[in-house]
This record gives structure tokens, C-alpha cells and sequence, in this order.
């Protein structure tokens, strides 16, 4: 079954994306239209430490706790998604993106974050195509399109998180799962 790279999707990168940038990354598209496609890397630990970063804002964040790298565009800023711990209600500062994953503004008074999130995490810049960019990489095979789960936005084990992805797919994305970059090893 093909599923459109929409937002709320996950771009899982083929074994054939090998450009030192996205190799083996699991993608969360937050926006995509006629102006282009906009995501954040889920399972890339950033180097800068969160506590020296947005101290004020590193207690609140979900297992690991850490910061993560969203992408090579604009690393300099930072995309929080959160999901509320009451479903029903909208905190000041977040905006739905698909089921209980929002967009939580950074300029938002921790005071008011505190406790109002049952998860967090913050993402040290973000993943951009320009118009046709995205599509023309779908047409090369560089990534897979997926749904998504609540589990892969917030994974605390995201150094697993890609094969576990391809694997639950079932077929031969789940054979994918056992791909390594040197099967001579094997």
C-alpha cells in the first residue's frame, strides 16, 4: 500500500541514501504543499547538550532527555513537538499536527509547559525540500513513506528506531531491517 508524504508520515531512508546527512534516518514530515516539505530527524542525538542549549526547558523533555538534531537546515533554532496530557485541551503556545503531536512554540513560558505535556522533545533545526524536491527523491527510491505511530515521535531508543520501523512494515522493507553497510562482516 503506497501512503503520500503528508504530514504526520515518516520518510524512512532506503539503504540507497548514502549521503552522510540522512543515512539510516527516520523522518517525521510536519509540513508538506505546494511550497515544499518540512520534517525533523527522529532518531539523531544532537553533540550541543540540551541543559546548556535551553536549560530552562531541559526537564521537561521525554526520555533520552537529550537534544536532537532535526536536520541540516537552520540548526541554530529549534522545533519542539509535545503532546498534552489532557487530549481535549490546547495549551497556550501548541497547534495539532496529527493525532496527539503538536507544535509547541519555544517562546511559550516554561511555567505554563510544566506539567501540561506528558511528552516532549526538541529538535535542533529541521529537514527541508523545496517544491519537487521530496518527490523527485521518492521517484530515486531514497526514502520509504510510513505511517507513523504516537511510540515514534517520542522513542526513547532512537538509535534502533530506524530498523524497528522498517521492521514492523512486514515484507521486504522489513527484510531491509538486517541491511548493514558491510555484509562482508556478516
Amino acid at each position: 500500500m503506497s501512503v503520500e508524504a503528508t504530514v504526520g508520515v515518516l520518510l524512512v531512508a532506503s539503504t540507497e541514501l548514502s549521503d552522510g546527512i540522512f543515512d539510516q534516518t527516520v523522518v517525521l514530515v510536519l509540513d508538506a504543499d505546494e511550497s515544499g516539505s518540512l520534517g525533523v530527524v527522529l532518531n539523531r542525538e544532537a553533540t550541543i547538550d540540551l541543559r546548556s542549549a535551553l536549560p530552562a526547558w531541559a526537564p521537561l523533555v521525554s526520555e533520552p532527555r537529550v537534544l536532537f538534531e532535526g536536520g541540516p537546515v537552520s540548526q541554530e533554532g529549534a522545533i519542539c513537538l509535545a503532546s498534552p496530557r489532557r487530549p481535549e485541551e490546547e495549551p497556550p503556545g501548541w497547534r495539532s499536527l496529527f493525532d496527539a503531536v503538536g507544535l509547541l512554540h519555544l517562546d511559550t513560558p516554561v511555567e505554563i509547559a510544566e506539567g501540561a505535556y506528558r511528552d516532549l522533545r526538541i529538535f535542533a533545526g529541521y529537514a527541508g525540500w523545496a517544491p519537487g524536491q521530496l518527490e523527485h527523491e521518492l521517484e530515486q527510491g531514497w526514502w520509504h513513506v510510513v505511517r507513523a505511530s504516537y511510540g515514534d515521535v517520542y522513542d526513547p531508543d532512537p538509535d534502533t528506531l530506524w530498523r524497528r520501523v522498517l521492521r514492523r512494515q512486514g515484507g521486504e522493507l522489513a527484510l531491509l531491517a538486517t541491511w548493514t553497510a558491510t555484509p562482508e562482516q556478516n
